[in-house]
């Protein structure tokens, strides 16, 4: 049996912008990127022609919202604009640790996380009181290309964790997105229904019910 643990929400709480567009606007303007005067406007706007399904990372859009209104900029301002507004502060859950540290017991253990922005799982990672070995298999939708619910983010989690997809757990706090995994014949935990502390008993009961140690 293999568990994969959503991130935001789930195992750690992350501030994010109240206002993203103009907390990107703000990190062009520091790398002397001229943002339009309707750039609430263009960041809204749909730029990127992308499958259902699909991810569209950040930098990719605001590049796109950019070039929109012809505005030249440096190759990889907008990356840096975007990773520099999305820099959190991190709290761990608490219940966290030991939800982990359970499904360790179980097999392998994965993140499996929406996240359009670069770099933001692994500094949130870093900041928070986890171990990077404490997971065997990162899995992000801004690197795989494929946002929860999609079918494809979780067939790539077991894939990496070694497991077949109904032999997957996928704990979250979104039933639309973490609930995906069913399309795929995995089992959801979600904490709409528990808590993190019901997590260790039920990974229990789950793998005493499919056979696994």
């Amino acid at each position: 049996m293999g568990v994969s643990f959503d991130l935001f929400g789930t195992l750690v709480t992350a501030d994010r912008p109240d206002d993203p567009a103009t907390a990107v606007a703000t990190e062009l303007a520091k790398r002397d990127v001229a943002v339009p005067d309707d750039w609430s406007a263009a960041y809204a706007e749909p730029h990127v022609d992308a499958p259902e399904g699909a991810e569209v990372p950040l930098p990719a859009h605001v590049s796109r919202a950019l070039a929109s209104r012809d505005v030249d900029y440096e190759h990889n301002a907008a990356r840096r604009a975007v990773v520099a507004a999305f820099d959190p502060t991190v709290e761990t859950r608490p219940g966290a640790l030991e939800a982990v540290a359970a499904a360790r017991d179980r097999g392998p253990v994965a993140i499996c996380s929406n996240c359009s922005v670069p770099e933001l799982v692994g500094r949130t990672l870093v900041r928070s009181d986890f171990e990077r070995d404490d997971f065997d298999a990162i899995v992000t939708s801004v690197g795989c290309g494929w946002r929860k619910p999609a079918p494809e983010i979780f067939e790539l989690t077991a894939d990496e964790l070694g497991v077949a997809t109904p032999d997957l757990v996928h704990v979250g706090d979104d039933p639309a997105a973490d609930g995906g995994i069913e399309s795929v014949g995995g089992t959801a935990l979600l904490l709409e229904d528990l808590s993190l502390a019901d997590v260790p008993p039920r990974l229990a009961a789950l793998a005493d019910r499919s056979g696994h140690d």
